[in-house]
């Protein structure tokens, strides 16, 4: 194999837990990191999204301390003319698109539009779904699922119960086509929705997205704004990716969310319509003949959080107060960010569920610097009346009150997913001391070498701060 074939690299990074561990941010590192110090064939020319949508944001912040939150835009591209592509099994926005455009030009990004593809046969998010998704969110009151409310639950799913008759990137090109989609999708959402309007009664709270839902000028008044975004950015044919993967150099393929709230393998029902597994991004690289070479990344922070409701089985409270995180917080629909300690079992879960994994990047460890004794959870104490236990955990052999692992159901058995997530519930942390040296530097080794032993997959990447600077490449990937 000569330079240039071997230069062909696809990197494939997702967030083992439950997201926010800095998937983008090793994305934007990997990016830098090759252009510095690979050979000119082997540096980033594109950033790939294969799957959920302007839910998913990723915080970037340069060392001159701009930041952007990419949403729709490829890590990274704040400093480096990287390409962003949407595949097939992404979903756009295109307002927010546009907006998060012209935020980046303001940053200094002037051609950001231009390094934009969009697949023709993407799904298109509309401010109908979006109304739609809060309006189920906040009716569910205390029993929410944790949604973003963005609106990508509602567009999936309708994807499915209508088939072509939903809004795809394609049907942007034709203004006629689009105010009909348009109407019959706000017309359908409405139908669907009119008997929980109606036991909203007048509430202000949820009014603009009622608005949206019954306002018949909506349509029109999209079709205007979305002739912006087809003006900007290039939508191409589902074979545009081949021409991408062809190229020398390399690709990341940037995840959205992460593993243990995947639509499939995630804890049921407090899971997003979206894989998140590397499911999507070896299914394109399969059915394109893809022959370079795949490097699978998954990401962790150095301890455990969740944003939003579901189970969370090292939750800690202390944890919680300690670590305030900065760009998440409590906010009207995702609600409460929650923060606990290493998770061995479920990370060890999420590996399964992606079948591989072949380097891990840990972030954040610079936020535990001021804790003396760091833990990480072994496995789960298990109730007394627990019988189905066995179906759902590897059992310790001394002691089966003890789970060692959660084991993976049949692939989509949603029943299995949410008994599954019930059991979770119950259980109460197994802990052990993975860090308690005086100097923070060897807490952090330990730690980090606690985390490869329990996972069983070495540690690549690591990340003492939010820049790029203050990340390290222990191993090549």
């Amino acid at each position: 194999m000569n330079d240039l074939e071997f230069g062909r690299t696809s990197y494939l990074i997702r967030d083992l837990i439950f997201g926010d561990s800095g998937k983008g941010t090793i994305g934007e590192f990997l990016t830098w990191w090759l252009d510095q110090f690979a050979p000119i064939w082997s540096k980033v020319h594109t950033v790939i999204r294969t799957e959920g949508g302007h839910q998913a944001i990723h915080n970037n912040i340069l060392p001159d301390g701009r930041h952007h939150g990419f949403s729709q835009f490829g890590s990274g591209s704040l400093t480096s003319p990287i390409w962003t592509h949407h595949a097939k099994g992404m979903m756009v926005e295109p307002l927010h698109a546009l907006d998060e455009g012209k935020d980046l030009q303001h940053l200094g990004v002037r051609d950001i539009f231009g390094r934009l593809t969009v697949s023709r046969d993407i799904r298109i998010v509309t401010p109908f779904q979006q109304a739609a998704n809060r309006l189920r969110e906040y009716a569910r009151g205390v029993g929410r699922h944790g949604s973003c409310g963005k609106g990508i639950g509602e567009t999936a799913s309708d994807a499915l119960a209508i088939g072509t008759d939903a809004l795809y990137a394609r049907d942007l090109m034709d203004s006629a086509i689009l105010r009909e989609k348009l109407s019959q999708i706000q017309a359908y959402k409405l139908a669907q929705l009119a008997d929980l309007i109606y036991r909203f009664g007048d509430d202000k709270a949820i009014s603009a997205e009622i608005d949206w839902l019954t306002n018949t000028a909506a349509s029109s008044i999209l079709v205007a704004y979305l002739g912006e975004f087809v003006e900007r950015v290039k939508i191409v044919e589902n074979a545009h990716i081949g021409g991408i993967l062809s190229r020398p150099g390399s690709v990341i393929f940037e995840g959205a969310q992460g593993v243990l709230i995947d639509e499939w393998r995630g804890f049921h029902p407090y899971t997003t319509w979206s894989t998140c597994t590397f499911d999507n991004a070896l299914e394109l690289l399969r059915e394109h003949q893809y022959d370079g070479r795949i490097v699978r990344i998954g990401v962790v922070r150095a301890y455990a959080t969740r944003h939003g409701a579901g189970p969370f089985m090292t939750e800690d409270p202390f944890l919680t107060n300690a670590l305030p995180d900065t760009y998440n917080v409590t906010d009207v629909w995702q609600q409460t960010f929650r923060v606990g300690w290493f998770d061995a079992v479920a990370a060890r879960y999420a590996i399964a569920a992606c079948g591989q994994v072949d380097a891990l990047a840990v972030t954040c460890l610079d936020r535990m610097r001021d804790l003396s004794q760091w833990l990480i959870c072994t496995g789960y104490e298990l109730s007394e009346d627990d019988s189905n236990a066995a179906k759902f955990f590897e059992l310790d052999p001394q002691n089966p009150r003890i789970a060692r692992n959660i084991r993976l159901g049949p692939h989509k058995d949603l029943v299995y997913q949410e008994t599954l997530t019930e059991q979770l519930k119950r259980v109460k942390p197994i802990y052990e001391v993975s860090a308690n040296a005086a100097d923070f530097g060897q807490r952090a080794e330990q730690h980090l070498a606690r985390i490869e032993s329990e996972l069983g997959v070495p540690v690549a990447i690591t990340s003492y701060g939010p820049t790029v600077l203050d990340k390290r490449m222990v191993r090549p990937v």
